[in-house]
């Protein structure tokens, strides 16, 4: 059961077992989860920081015992770790419109793949820390690109 539960959180509730592009998948869904809760609820970009705080522990945990169980350093299937630099990239948006979300997405999917210094790094901690951290760091980078050309009103 607790193999289970783990496995859907770590591909966030089947998103990573797409066949094409699974982290992008997964950051999709972060997205569209934040537009429901800005479009719906009213949240602001800066609340989505508590959220992926939320889901950290979650996230470290379900993708440690993903890993072990496929006998992988980082699973493809795992995109919870998306979810939670998505979530950290969103939230450096100034203020939330299409441009902003285009970017958010596009600035975190950037640096994700690039893995400039120290995300790359991060990825050598063990088991779901590693998995998490780089992501975590990747959503740093995209919320501080948005945050400053957001001070610029570039969007």
């Amino acid at each position: 059961m607790r193999n289970r539960a783990a496995v859907l959180i770590a591909t966030w509730f089947g998103c990573g077992f797409s066949p094409v592009a699974p982290g992008t998948v997964g950051s999709l869904a972060a997205i569209l989860i934040a537009w429901l809760l800005v479009h719906y609820s009213g949240w602001q970009p800066l609340w989505f920081v508590p959220l992926a705080l939320i889901l950290l522990l979650p996230a470290v945990w379900a993708a440690d015992v993903t890993a072990r169980l496929r006998k992988q350093k980082d699973p493809g299937v795992v995109v919870v770790d998306e979810v939670v630099g998505q979530w950290v990239a969103i939230a450096g948006a100034r203020r939330l419109n299409l441009t902003s979300w285009i970017l958010a997405f596009v600035l975190f999917r950037l640096f994700d793949i690039w893995k400039p210094v120290p995300v790359r790094n991060l990825e050598r901690i063990p088991g779901g820390a590693g998995i998490v951290a780089d992501d975590l760091m990747a959503g740093f980078y995209a919320a501080l690109v948005l945050l400053i050309t957001g001070c610029f009103n570039l969007y």
